[in-house]
């Protein structure tokens, strides 16, 4: 018996040392990679960043490997002592399983036919780092990795910042920016002014301002109304705010209608209330996009969405389950809130405020609507950045110049290209330069 028992453990010994290192290393051919998914696919810096992340994991294995060999050369151990050796070498093969099987995920769905789109989006963002680092040279330091766009199921585009740790990954930090796009959107260029959102949250993590940001915003509204309630809500609602009006920065106006559209629901939905979110209630969200826009100098449409949200939902606001309180304070508070975030000097931006680091001006509004008409007619201007181009779709789409399938054709077509092109420019596709 005791030696049945010996062979059953040292077989399961045998079999964990097999699966250690198996998971060490990834290459554009492990994920499916072809030549003709080159043009989409992440960049050498990219798998050099997840290979270093598994090798860093690998090292961990192998030590938890040598300690259980180790212990099997020296005696024979106790068969508890097996298992449980055992389980601490599986515990560190576990955290190779799942940071292997997100880079797989990510990676490989450069092989498939969303890889065009995932790649347009990657432009796109790359185009705002850029931007940001044009207008405010100095603030984004040294070359950083690029964000990659993977697809997955969920409702909601959603980001993992850089350096972020990651629950899937059992804590371990992620390398580089990703941003989550639901399968259906990614090919709907029109609706991507909320990846510019997605996008604001990794400048505002990368500028290194969450909590001057979340100080500054909690000061302003103690100060306004004296209540620690309103004061902590709002606070909690800071990232998401800076993602909005970032995104009102980079797209313009017609960032305002994608995200407009996205929280467009039956008032059960958007005149609800969540305590504990980090999302402001959807029917207060638009009305702090439209008074950004009126700071912005966009009048009429900040005056077109704020009508358009309160036709939606102002006769449904009688059963709305938002606190009393939240709501009567909010017309007061919002301008408090836009002003504050966009509008004062930052420590963390050298002094400027979020609308000097990335200005839009109506000149740029114009570029887009002019693009937005070029674009019926099957081309986009040279020069535009990829993020107007996003802002000329919605446009089209809105003012209805071209049926959708051209509007995504063409806009895809065109940012691929640019995506193309930057990449085989050193410090721009592979990473942000400095």
């Amino acid at each position: 018996m005791a030696d049945a028992l010996q062979q059953f453990l040292r077989a399961k010994v045998q079999s964990i040392t097999f699966r250690a290192g198996r998971l060490s290393r990834l290459t554009p051919q492990d994920v499916g990679i072809r030549p003709r998914d080159v043009p989409y696919a992440p960049s050498t810096a990219h798998f050099a960043a997840a290979n270093a992340r598994l090798g860093e994991i690998d090292r961990d294995v192998r030590r938890a490997l040598d300690r259980l060999n180790g212990r099997l050369r020296d005696a024979p151990p106790h068969p508890h002592e097996v298992l449980e050796r055992n389980a601490l070498l599986e515990r560190e093969i576990d955290r190779a399983r799942r940071a292997y099987g997100l880079f797989f995920d990510v990676f490989s769905q450069r092989g498939t036919r969303f890889a065009p789109a995932l790649a347009a989006c990657d432009a796109i963002a790359v185009d705002c780092f850029q931007a940001v680092r044009q207008a405010a040279p100095g603030l984004l330091h040294g070359p950083m990795l690029k964000p990659l766009t993977y697809l997955e199921h969920g409702f909601s585009p959603a980001t993992f910042r850089r350096g972020v740790l990651l629950r899937r990954l059992l804590g371990e930090r992620n390398p580089f920016p990703l941003i989550r796009v639901p399968y259906e959107r990614v090919e709907a260029p029109w609706g991507m002014g909320v990846i510019l959102h997605e996008i604001g949250h990794n400048l505002q993590a990368d500028l290194g301002i969450w909590q001057e940001t979340e100080a500054a915003l909690q000061r302003r509204v103690l100060h306004a109304t004296g209540n620690p309630w309103l004061t902590r809500l709002w606070g909690r609602w800071h990232k998401e705010i800076f993602a909005d009006l970032m995104a009102c920065l980079l797209g313009g106006p017609a960032s305002v209608h994608s995200m407009k559209d996205f929280l467009a629901y039956p008032p059960s939905r958007v005149l609800t209330f969540h305590p504990l979110s980090a999302h402001p209630t959807p029917f207060l969200r638009v009305f702090i996009q439209a008074e950004m826009l009126r700071r912005m100098g966009f009048l009429k449409h900040a005056r077109d969405t704020y009508d358009n949200w309160n036709r939606l939902y102002r006769a449904q606001l009688p059963f709305a389950r938002i606190p009393r309180m939240l709501l009567c304070t909010a017309r007061r508070l919002i301008p408090h809130v836009v002003d504050e975030i966009a509008f004062q000097p930052r420590r963390g931006l050298a002094q400027r405020a979020l609308v000097d680091v990335m200005p839009f001006w109506p000149s740029d509004q114009q570029r887009i609507e002019q693009a937005a008409e070029s674009l019926a007619r099957g081309h986009i201007p040279p020069g535009l950045p990829p993020r107007y181009v996003v802002s000329a779709s919605r446009e089209a789409l809105e003012r209805r110049l071209a049926p959708p399938e051209r509007i995504s054709r063409t806009v895809l077509n065109h940012l691929v290209r640019l995506g193309s092109r930057s990449a085989r420019m050193p410090g721009v596709g592979v990473t942000l330069a400095a």
